[in-house]
């Protein structure tokens, strides 16, 4: 074995540019495919994940409206919503149906538009929000007359932000001075939530009558199940009466992003299966090449002995060694290539393992096949007119 290997590198090292320039022929094809598959693949990616942020994994429930009597869902909507199986987390917010204002001397009938709603704790998760300025409720405060503004609320209300250590601004809700304790960044899957003030739920109890039912119930679910939890739901939610129940359909972004993940490049694939091609094709001239300058030696090695089988593993070691180094080769620049790409777009890396390691299959296969016709036409070479022609 190691002796067939010598043999093959015997071509590559007498003739340096020409197997260089062959094997750059199987690098660039290789390089093109893991290049075509692994930059779509990062930018699905990234197309994903901006996807996954319009809450393709969201739903929303709420009371059917224009209902007489007004529709209401159940203390319990939230812990009924989390029992479901492919529920990842559910929250709710409440109408207190109160008004907010800056100051004692604001007009009462002005609630600048804004809704004060009553919150539970977890929230924050559920939107996906983050606070600005100042902190989130927490079990400590959430009892007391505290609030946290969303960004529209804020703004209108002139609190937009929370010097640390300094003394927190108020507003007056239903005759009932407030404390505000954060300022919430903007939610663009939740703009009623930015128009808000809202209240921890058992200081809404006491201190502005809420009667503990919510208003809106907030959940994320396992994505692939996202249909099926919205057909139970309403059940879910208030048994004897479903049809009071409203459930907002999945997000179109769920769509968008289902076809994004099952589409493929057929284009790109085709674009290295001929890269490939023409690398194959470039290796098998350099070996029928080689083995008409070659005849002389293929002569003397047979007069001396050599079987025919010998001469035909030289030259297939020498076709798959040579599309093994261009098949390396390829495959690093393809991931390099890929990599600074990536970067360069500010994407996810994502490189199909399968590019990788067809990357160097598909290079030996490439070199077989390259140097079937050659090694067989150098075998058939007889040993007495090979070393009259040379």
């Amino acid at each position: 074995m190691i002796d067939l290997l010598f043999l093959g590198m015997v071509g590559l090292r007498t003739r340096p540019v020409r197997a260089v320039l062959s094997g750059l022929g199987i690098a660039i094809g290789i390089a093109t495919m893991i290049v075509v598959t692994g930059i779509p693949a990062s930018s699905q990616a990234a197309l994903v994940r901006e996807l996954s942020a319009l809450g393709t994994d969201t739903l929303q429930a709420m009371p059917v409206p224009d209902q007489n009597p007004p529709a209401r869902l159940p203390e319990t909507a939230v812990a009924m919503v989390r029992r479901i199986g492919p529920v990842r987390a559910a929250s709710a917010v409440g109408n207190t149906h109160t008004l907010v204002r800056r100051n004692d001397r604001t007009d009462r009938s002005n609630g600048n538009g804004l809704t004060v709603l009553a919150t539970r704790l977890d929230l924050l998760p559920v939107l996906d929000a983050r606070i600005t300025s100042g902190q989130w409720l927490n079990p400590a405060t959430a009892g007391f007359p505290t609030v946290v503004l969303g960004s529209v609320a804020a703004t209108r209300l002139g609190i937009t932000t929370l010097v640390p250590g300094g003394s927190a601004p108020q507003v007056m809700i239903d005759d009932r001075w407030f404390t505000v304790v954060g300022v919430l960044a903007p939610i663009p899957l939740s703009p009623d939530i930015d128009r808000s003030v809202l209240v921890g739920w058992e200081a809404a109890r006491a201190e502005l009558r809420f009667d503990g039912r919510p208003t809106v119930v907030y959940l994320r679910a396992e994505e692939s199940q996202l249909e099926t939890v919205r057909s139970v739901l309403a059940e879910s939610i208030n048994p004897e009466r479903p049809g009071q129940v409203l459930v907002t359909r999945p997000s179109d972004a769920l769509a968008a992003k289902r076809a994004t993940e099952s589409s493929f490049s057929v284009l790109f694939l085709a674009l290295a299966a001929v890269a490939l091609v023409i690398g194959g094709i470039g290796v098998a001239n350099t070996m029928v090449v080689s083995v008409l300058e070659r005849r002389s030696e293929i002569g003397l090695r047979r007069a001396l002995g050599a079987t025919r089988g010998q001469i035909r593993g030289q030259f297939l070691t020498e076709s798959i060694m040579l599309s093994v180094a261009g098949g390396l080769a390829g495959t690093v620049l393809g991931l390099l290539a890929t990599i600074g790409y990536a970067r360069w777009q500010d994407w996810p890396l994502v490189v199909p393992a399968g590019s990788a390691a067809l990357g160097v299959g598909g290079a030996v296969v490439i070199g077989v096949l390259a140097g079937v016709y050659p090694c067989v036409r150098a075998a058939r070479l007889p040993p007495a007119q090979s070393l009259t022609s040379a």
